[in-house]
């Protein structure tokens, strides 16, 4: 039970984190509105959950 309570609030930490930068940093950054950096902002979070899943299947595989 107190794994998944550090758990939450780990995540409850990082989600907090992540607004506020969004909120306060985001508008500093000068990021061009280009197709580019709009595929790049949605297809790199998926990209990197792929590696990562097809990381664990390997080691998952070997195992």
């Amino acid at each position: 039970m107190e794994n998944q309570l550090g758990l939450v609030l780990k995540l409850l930490f990082l989600s907090a984190l992540l607004s506020f930068l969004i909120k306060y940093a985001g508008p500093n950054l000068s990021i061009p509105a280009t197709a580019t950096n709009a595929l790049t902002i949605i297809l790199l979070p998926i990209a990197i959950i792929a590696i990562a899943l097809l990381w664990r299947f390997q080691a998952q595989k070997q195992n």
